[in-house]
């Protein structure tokens, strides 16, 4: 059996602990404060997944970590599927009985585990390449043209798709059409990567289409007819739209909420809420402020958010969630990705020297 260094061989003389029937139990008996470093720690472990790197350099593994998002080893994955439930099972039951964790779930191709483990195998962006197509340093990659009011560039100047992104935003935010944090664009233009890879033309099989992957329902939401609904000024123009809409809806419960945070760790949690609702639906962000059981670690983040970094109350938010209102460990990793690429751009000389990001 090929197993991470820090996690030996199984051939223990003691049986390991009795697992537990459900991992959602595992959630629901979890403090909150469990949540402290969370972000940090589950965007650490995308960031391999992603980049290819740490222990993801090999693809044929899964990772384990733990409900504070704390890596915990990995296993190389076996010939099969099945084999490799087996394998993973295996080391949970190993990782409870030396004590890593306090508790552990089997886990099946169709139910979660406990530890939660991590395909490295799995479809994910190029983020060398997206940054490179976002920022058009090829000239396959630059556009012109206009949609609506916005007239962008011209065929003897086309101009990058970030140049792009920040003309649609500026305008509509000139024409006082726009409310939204500061920080909004960069994190746009990291949705932008992790969405499409910046690709014009992606499709989804669920029928998304574009440089943001807008759903038919959105586009007709933003009476984009069917010929225009790859058009990339049109596709920023919608999705910030969306946004606009999403904060205005957002906005009256969450300043009752969280208006007290100092202005930055407030701007950048409401923020990443509107990634969040862009990704999972206004209404279940919204449920997390407001719905009776789903908004009782807000209120305790709110309370408490000194201890805690923005993306740790989001995260802290959804963590204890999980397995209500159809939130699963798919909404971290999607904010974590996100997260990932604007990190991406912001490290570029390009955005710096442009004072796009802080």
């Amino acid at each position: 059996m090929a197993l991470a260094g820090i996690i030996a061989p199984i051939a223990h003389a003691s049986e390991p602990p009795e697992p537990e029937k459900d991992w959602v139990e595992v959630v629901r008996n979890s403090p909150y404060w469990v949540s402290q470093g969370v972000y940090q720690n589950i965007t650490t472990i995308r960031r391999w997944v992603l980049k290819e790197r740490g222990f993801c350099s090999v693809a044929d593994r899964h990772i384990l970590f733990d409900r504070r998002g704390q890596f915990l080893g990995y296993i190389d994955d076996a010939a099969t599927r099945q084999a490799t439930q087996i394998r993973l099972n295996e080391t949970r039951a190993a990782l409870a009985e030396k004590g890593k964790v306090d508790s552990w779930v089997p886990g099946s191709l169709s139910d979660t585990g406990y530890p939660f483990a991590l395909s490295c195998l799995q479809p994910h962006v190029d983020l060398s390449a997206a940054v490179d197509r976002y920022l058009g340093r090829s000239e396959s990659d630059l556009l012109w043209g206009t949609w609506d009011d916005l007239i962008f560039a011209s065929q003897a100047e086309p101009r990058s798709l970030h140049q792009a992104m920040m003309y649609v935003y500026q305008t509509r935010l000139d024409q006082q059409r726009l409310d939204l944090p500061a920080t909004l664009p960069r994190y746009l233009g990291g949705q932008v990567l992790i969405e499409s890879s910046g690709q014009a033309n992606a499709h989804s099989r669920a029928d998304a289409k574009g440089i943001l992957q807008l759903s038919p329902s959105a586009l007709n939401d933003c009476q984009i007819k069917p010929v225009n609904h790859w058009h990339r000024l049109a596709q920023v123009d919608c999705a910030l739209k969306l946004m606009q809409q999403n904060a205005r809806n957002l906005e009256p419960t969450f300043e009752e909420r969280f208006g007290h945070l100092p202005d930055m760790k407030r701007d950048q949690l409401f923020t990443l809420l509107l990634v969040q609702a862009y990704h999972g639906g206004v209404g279940r962000v919204l449920s997390l402020l407001t719905d009776e059981q789903l908004s009782k670690p807000a209120i305790y983040f709110a309370r408490e958010h000194e201890e805690y970094s923005a993306g740790d109350i989001l995260f802290g938010m959804i963590f204890h969630n999980l397995g209500r209102d159809r939130l699963g460990l798919a909404s971290l990793y999607y904010v974590a990705d996100v997260e990932l690429a604007t990190e991406a751009l912001c490290a570029t000389v390009d955005l710096r020297q442009e004072h796009f990001c802080p």
